[in-house]
Order: structure tokens, then sequence, then C-alpha cells
């Protein structure tokens, strides 16, 4: 049997993994909702109608599966994590109540109108259903980061004995909760989800794109997907940059907060000045990719370039050794190769964004195959680089579950054998592996699908009036 802490640390590492993929999809969905919605009303220009229906119904079903195993990880801090809820319920559970009582709520109440009702409300109504929907989707990022961005900077609470047990008593909430951390979790998270989607978008417009102008396979709906791969296109232009030069700055923050977390992100053991920043570091045999010192093998790196990401424009700042610290370091094999893949990640993006906008620009969109395969072998990207950015900040936080406070192996539920965690490990694999195998197939329909066509779109309309009149009588 597996010991109870790697077990409990694996599923919940498993839950997450899968879990976050929905939540995703649904924020970044957000707000091109809110603004097909607005461009419907305001416009005569069919196609979006079209947009809003699709893409409606990809959010939909992000939002089911998203709450189904949202609530799961919940629980998990009952079953799992015991000791942890003990000991930070009195300020860790605040933020998931409100998330539950007022965004799900919210968002959860005007699906219902925004998803069955656009012919039986008004214009004005139905955008602020569409604009409730998103504003709902983005309050629970902002209360469950609340919670995770607490357990990186904790701040306004005091330890006090109660029953025996030292426990995490709430002192200052606009401290706790307005932590240094949050502001930059909160940014990054949800441009990244944008990004994300805007990546989605566009790699299965240009699949249809490709098909029709390349593969001369005829696609009834081709403006449709032409109209969406300019639309994933501007956000990309906007998203992309942004996504790197706000993460330049947030890698600073957590050196200045967490500077065990940054050594780890940049594997410096020893406390040096003037670090190399290793752009690609590849070990020369496969037992050196667990080598946290595997870089140092074969790498390519920007000399001074870590120091300087520490400091802001200086190559010769000196960055504190993981040997420095007290505490165990972190895995660090796992943070530096994740943060790399991020950082390359995002990079990348940049140039897809550009090389896609040069291209619409000089009016070349449909003919460029390349671009096409490379947005297509893109789409899922996105979310792959929201997954390692996850692990860098979770696992480069070990061994503490709650910074400076509280590690992660005293969190575990006391009483829970390593047979009982590896069973429901096992289980919870199976289980939301079946799920994501589902979610998949479904989007895959909906997409194969496609949008409804301008007649059918506008029959859809003409049976929601007649079925709205019908009931009026």
């Amino acid at each position: 049997m597996i010991d109870p802490v790697i077990a409990s640390r694996l599923q919940f590492a498993l839950t997450t993994i899968v879990h976050i993929i929905f939540p995703v999809m649904s924020m970044g969905l957000a707000p091109f909702l809110v603004y097909f919605t607005w461009r419907e009303i305001r416009s005569d220009d069919p196609v979006y109608e079209q947009l809003r229906r699709f893409w409606t119904k990809i959010f939909a079903v992000s939002f089911v599966v998203g709450t189904v195993t949202g609530i799961v990880l919940e629980f998990e801090f009952g079953t799992n994590f015991a000791a942890f809820s003990t000991v930070t319920g009195e300020l860790f559970g605040g933020p998931l109540a409100t998330e539950g009582m007022m965004a799900f709520m919210l968002e959860a109440t005007f699906l219902g109108v925004f998803v069955f009702g656009r012919e039986k409300v008004s214009d004005a109504l139905y955008m602020v259903s569409a604009v409730a929907v998103g504003l709902g989707t983005w309050l629970s990022a902002v209360w469950i980061l609340v919670a995770n961005s607490w357990m990186q900077t904790p701040r306004g609470f005091e330890m006090v004995t109660k029953n025996g047990q030292s426990i995490v008593s709430l002192v200052d909430p606009i401290a706790a909760y307005a932590n240094p951390r949050f502001p930059w979790m909160f940014v990054h998270m949800q441009n990244a989800a944008v990004l994300s989607v805007a990546l989605f978008m566009a790699g299965i417009a240009a699949y249809h794109v490709f098909r029709h102008y390349h593969w001369e396979y005829p696609v009834q709906n081709v403006a449709f997907w032409e109209k969406t791969l300019k639309i994933a296109i501007v956000v990309l232009v906007l998203t992309a940059p942004f996504q790197v030069l706000h993460g330049d700055a947030y890698a600073r923050h957590v050196a200045d907060t967490q500077p065990q977390k940054f050594a780890a992100m940049e594997a410096v053991w020893e406390t040096e000045s003037y670090v190399p920043e290793y752009i690609i570091a590849v070990p020369t045999n496969l037992e050196d990719l667990t080598d946290p010192r595997a870089k140092e093998l074969l790498g390519v790196g920007i000399p001074g370039g870590a120091s300087w990401l520490v400091s802001g424009g200086d190559p010769t700042a000196t960055i504190t050794g993981l040997n420095e610290f007290e505490t165990e370091a972190p895995p660090v094999a796992i943070v530096f190769w994740s943060f790399r893949l991020m950082v390359g990640l995002g990079f990348w993006f940049i140039v897809l964004a550009f090389w896609a906008a040069y291209r619409w620009w000089r009016g070349e969109l449909r003919e460029d195959d390349l671009l096409h395969k490379s947005l297509m072998v893109s789409s899922l990207l996105g979310i792959l680089a929201v997954e390692v950015g996850w692990i860098v900040t979770e696992v480069g936080r070990q061994p503490w579950v709650v910074q400076g406070v509280m590690k992660t192996a005293d969190g575990v539920s006391p009483g829970l054998s390593g047979f009982d965690a590896t069973v429901t490990l096992v289980g919870f694999a199976v289980v939301y592996l079946g799920l994501l195998t589902l979610y998949g197939y479904v989007v895959a329909r909906i997409i194969r699908a496609g949008p409804p066509t301008m007649a059918e779109s506008e029959q859809m309309t003409l049976d929601d009036a007649t079925a709205s009149a019908a009931g009026d009588d």
C-alpha cells in the first residue's frame, strides 16, 4: 500500500489536474460569450448568434462537469486533509463557503436564462444574464484564489490554542484575504484562461478553414469558422504578450515572498550571483530527468538571466540557494522542468499570435497551411501551460501546505490508513479519467456538428418566438 501522505497528495493532485480544465474553459469562454451576446443584440450580423449558440453549448458542458469535479475537491479537505481543515478552517473555510453561496449561485441562477431564455426575455434582461453568468464564473475564481493565495503568503492571522490544539485564528480579514499574492494569482490565472480558450478556438477554426481551402472539402459554415479564427487571433495578440510580461513581474514577487520556491524554479543549490537563465536544458540520459542538477549537463542559457529576473534588471544579483533554507527542498526537478515548459509555451503563444496577425494583415490567412497546422497542434497547449503553471505553484511550495505555518505531512487526516488512501486514489483515477473522456467525447461531438446554419438559426429563433407566444396565450 502507498503511504497515506503520498497517496493523499497524489489523489488531490490528480483530481485538481483534471478539474482545472473545466474552470479554465468556462472562465475563458465567459468574456467571449458576453461579447457575442452584445454584438448579437447590437448588430444585424447573424454570425454572432451562431457564435453565441455554439460556444454556449461548450460552456454549459464545462460548467456542469466542473461543478461535479469541484465539489469533490472540497470534500477531500475533510476526508484526506482533516488536520489541515481543523487547523486552518476558521480562515480557509470562509472563502470556499462564499464561493458557493455567492459566485456559484449567481452563475447557476442566470445560466438557465442564458442557455434557454433568448426568445423568452427582453434583450436587456438577456444581456444581464450573460454578464451575470460571466461575473459569477470569475467571482468563483476570486474566492478560490483568495484561499490558495493565503496558503502561499499567509497574513492576518495568529495561532491560538483551543481545546489543547494550536489553530489559526482570523484577526485581520482584509490582510488575510487581500494578501500580497492574490492580485498576482488572479490576473495571471484569468488571463491564462482567456488565452487558453482563444488557442482552443483558433485551433478548431484553423482545422475547418484548412479543410475547406487546402483539402477542398466543402465546409458549410466556413464563414463562421473564419470569423472565429479572426476573433481568436485578436485575443491572442492581446493576451499572449501580456501573460509573459506579467509572468516576469510575478516571478520577482515569488522571489521576494517565497525565495525557496524561486530557487527551486531555477535549481539553484548554492547561493551565487550572475546565475544564468536556462532557456533550453537537456539531460544526457533519461535518469537525469529526475536530477535537479540536470540543467548543468547540457544547457543553453542567458548569462545572468536568472539574476536579472529576480532583481528586475541586475544580471549580477545574488540568488539564495536551496541549501541555505532550514526546511527540505521541494521536488526540484518537477518544479524546474515545469517552469521551463510553462515559459517556453508562453513564448510560443506570442509567436503564434503575431504570425497569425501578420498573415491576416497581408490577406494570406486562408493560404498559410503551416500556420493552420501550428494552430491545430497548439489548440490544447494553453491548458497544458495552466497545468504546469499550477504544478510550479503547488509543488514549489512544498514541504509546506501553508507557507511557514503548517507542513503538508502534518495536514493529512490522522486516522487515514495506507489501504484507504490507496483504494480511493485508484477509484478517483478511474472516475475522473472517465469523466474527462466523456467530456472530450461530448465536446468533440459539438465541434463535429458545428454551428447551426443561418437558416437553422433563423428557424430556431422563429420556433422559440412561437413557443413564447403560445405560452403567453
